[in-house]
């Protein structure tokens, strides 16, 4: 009977704020819970309007969410991206205007807004409310230390956390000479670590971000190649190059892919 009781309140809805946390290490704040087959469904909204189904097998437990300021109170909600297109989709259109707030942040440092995105997708998977096993936070997952220092009151706020986020990244570059994997790889394990090492610091994780958020940012720029290429075609005009900004100054996409395959290299 008691096996049977088990499993009857496993099948009903879990009610209550939680944080699921999952193995690849981002969690997903919700209102309730249920079992729905062999994933769970989080509901991330108090109506039950919008949910996220999740594998069961990726959810490593569940821990009471913390209380967010009252700023970040009235965020949506959303869900973990890493492993599931659907859920960046959902991810990415849960934070309004994030587009507009990419742009913004990246006009105000001088960085590539496709930059700012790959580093936002490799970092948080477009979560705005991702917390990593280390603490850190939101869409640019700031250390709780750095986003003070950044003056970022609000981690969880998508606008003040890319503002902080690209502003440290801008330093970075500024630091490290424009050297992108450089500042990728500070930006991931630390200046400290860089200096230490020289260079991209010998940690696996560090090693692969960096070549996830070079890849990603040289995709985006071979479609626009494309795409500019298909549009000048038959018109007898040559396509016009795409600049990189992300460094504050006009590179090829060819460059970060020499930097990217040095990276791994390493």
């Amino acid at each position: 009977m008691a096996v049977i009781a088990l499993f009857a309140a496993a099948a009903l809805p879990c009610f209550a704020a939680e944080v699921a946390v999952l193995r690849n290490g981002f969690s997903i704040r919700h209102e309730r819970r249920e079992i729905v087959g062999e994933t769970t469904r989080l509901y991330v909204t108090t109506d039950g309007a919008s949910f996220v189904d999740v594998p069961t097998a990726e959810i490593e437990h569940f821990e009471a969410a913390p209380e967010l300021p009252a700023s970040g109170a009235r965020l949506p909600a959303s869900g973990e991206t890493a492993k599931s297109p659907l859920l960046a989709n959902y991810a990415r259109n849960s934070t309004p205007d994030l587009d507009a707030v990419v742009n913004s942040a990246s006009g105000r440092y001088r960085l590539d807004p496709d930059l700012v995105n790959s580093v936002i997708k490799a970092e948080s998977g477009f979560n705005a409310r991702a917390v990593s096993p280390k603490g850190a936070q939101g869409l640019m997952q700031l250390m709780p230390g750095t986003a003070s220092e950044l003056g970022v009151p609000n981690a969880f706020d998508p606008q003040a956390n890319v503002e902080g986020g690209a502003k440290y990244l801008r330093e970075l570059l500024e630091r490290y000479d424009f050297d992108l994997v450089k500042a990728l790889a500070a930006y991931n394990a630390g200046p400290q670590r860089v200096e230490q090492f020289g260079g991209v610091p010998p940690y696996y994780e560090t090693r692969v971000y960096v070549a996830r958020v070079v890849r990603d940012f040289n995709k985006k720029k071979e479609r626009q190649k494309a795409a500019s290429s298909s549009s000048h075609s038959g018109t007898g005009k040559p396509a016009s190059k795409t600049s990189d900004h992300s460094a504050g100054k006009t590179q090829s996409s060819n460059h970060v892919q020499a930097k990217d395959s040095a990276a791994q290299a390493q």
